[in-house]
C-alpha cells in the first residue's frame, strides 16, 4: 500500500489523467443508467401504483391493453381477492385557453371506491364525471394547476383538475384518472349505462399473490401476471435491453482502458522494477502494489463519476426522465471496480517475468 500510494503522490499529473479517464467513463455509465431507469419507470409507474398481482384482458389482445375490449359486466366473471375495473385510452389534451400547449396523455377510467384510485398529494379525488385527478408532472412541466379546465383534441369533453397524484405515467405519458362514465365518453363519445358498457381490463390482487388463485368464467378472458404485462408494454423491453447492453459494454470498455493504462505504466517502469528486484524486493510485493494502485485509482475515478452524476441530477430539467437507483449505481460501480482490478492482473504477469539483469541493462 505504501509503495502504491507513494508513487501516486509523486506522479500526480500522470495518475490524475488516469483518474480523469475513469471519472469520465464511470460518469457516462452512471448517467446512462439513470436515464435508462428513469425512462423505464416512465413506462410503468402508473402500473406499479396498482400494487396488483395481475391483469385480465380479452383473449385476443395479446397482452396489449389498447387492443383489449371487454364488457363491464365481465367484472362479475373474475373471482379474485380484490378486483377493479379499468378503462384506458390515449388522448391529446391542453388547457382550455388560447395558445395552450398540447400534451400527449393517457386516461385511466376507474371506480373511485376501488384500489386503483391513487393517493392524492394535492387537492381531492374526483366526485363527478367532469372532474379528474392528474399526474403532478403536468404541473411541474406544463404549468397545470388545481381548478384548471382541460379540453381534449377531437372531443367536446372538458374536465376540471381537482387533484394531483405522484408517479403516475403510462407509456411515458402522464395519466389522468377519471370515472368509468367519463372514460366511455372520451373513448366512444357516449356514456353507455347498459350491460354493453365496455372497459379494457380487470386488475386483480390474488390470494397469496398467486395468479393461480384467480378464476375466470368463459373463454374470452385471459389473465397475465403484472410483470408479464409490464414486459409486454410497447417498447419497454427494447429500451431496457438496449440500455442494458450499452451499459454492459461501457463497463467492459472502462476495465480495458484502465488495464491498458496500467500495463503501459508497468512497461515504462520495467527498469525500476528490475532494480527493486535486484535489491531483494519480491515480485509478489511489487505485484500487490500494482493491484492496490489500480484499486485506489478505480475507487477515486468511480466515486467522482458517481458524485458528478448525482450533482447533475439536481440541475436537469424535469422533462428529462432521469431517476437515481442506488442499488443499480452500487452494483455497476462494484462491477467496474472488480473488472478494472482483474485487468491489472495482466500487468502482474509482466512484473513476475521481469529479469533484473536485463531490466538494468
Amino acid at each position: 500500500m505504501f509503495l502504491a500510494w507513494n508513487e501516486i503522490t509523486r506522479s500526480k499529473l500522470r495518475y490524475a489523467l488516469i483518474i480523469s479517464v475513469m471519472f469520465l467513463i464511470s460518469y457516462l455509465v452512471f448517467f446512462l443508467t439513470g436515464l435508462a431507469y428513469g425512462l423505464a419507470q416512465d413506462n410503468r409507474t402508473a402500473v406499479d401504483k396498482w400494487q396488483a398481482d395481475g391483469i385480465v384482458l380479452s383473449d385476443e389482445s395479446n397482452t396489449n391493453i389498447n387492443m383489449s375490449m371487454i364488457p363491464l359486466k365481465s367484472l362479475d366473471d373474475v373471482t379474485a381477492k380484490e378486483k377493479a375495473a379499468l378503462g384506458q385510452t390515449a388522448a391529446v389534451i391542453q388547457l382550455d385557453k388560447k395558445g395552450a400547449e398540447k400534451v400527449n396523455a393517457s386516461f385511466f377510467g376507474i371506480n373511485k371506491d376501488e384500489f386503483l384510485m391513487p393517493d392524492i398529494v394535492e387537492g381531492r379525488a374526483f366526485d363527478t364525471d367532469d372532474e379528474t385527478v392528474v399526474n403532478n408532472s403536468l404541473k411541474e412541466e406544463n404549468g397545470f394547476k388545481l381548478g384548471d379546465t382541460i379540453k381534449l383534441a377531437g372531443n367536446e369533453k372538458k374536465l376540471k383538475i381537482v387533484g394531483f397524484t405522484e408517479n403516475a405515467k403510462f407509456n411515458v405519458a402522464p395519466v389522468l384518472y377519471v370515472s368509468i362514465n367519463t372514460f366511455q365518453e372520451i373513448r366512444f363519445e357516449k356514456v353507455d349505462t347498459t350491460e354493453n358498457a365496455r372497459i379494457n381490463a380487470v386488475v386483480v390482487r390474488a390470494k397469496e399473490g398467486a395468479m393461480k388463485n384467480v378464476d375466470l368464467a368463459g373463454n374470452d378472458l385471459k389473465s397475465y401476471g403484472i410483470q408479464t404485462f409490464i414486459n409486454k408494454l410497447p417498447g419497454y423491453n427494447a429500451q431496457v435491453l438496449t440500455f442494458g447492453f450499452m451499459i454492459g459494454f461501457l463497463i467492459v470498455i472502462a476495465a480495458i482502458v484502465i488495464g491498458i493504462f496500467i500495463y503501459v505504466l508497468t512497461m515504462q517502469k520495467a527498469t525500476i522494477f528490475g532494480i527493486m528486484k535486484a535489491q531483494g524486493i519480491s515480485g509478489k510485493y511489487i505485484s500487490i502494489s500494482v493491484i492496490v494502485q489500480t484499486f485506489v485509482l478505480a475507487v477515486l475515478g468511480i466515486s467522482l463519476g458517481l458524485l458528478g452524476t448525482v450533482g447533475t441530477s439536481f440541475v436537469l430539467p424535469t422533462a428529462v426522465p432521469f431517476q437515481s437507483n442506488w442499488l443499480f449505481f452500487l452494483a455497476i460501480g462494484g462491477a467496474m471496480l472488480v473488472i478494472a482490478v482483474l485487468g491489472a492482473l495482466f500487468s502482474v504477469r509482466t512484473i513476475v517475468k521481469i529479469d533484473p539483469l536485463k531490466a538494468i541493462g
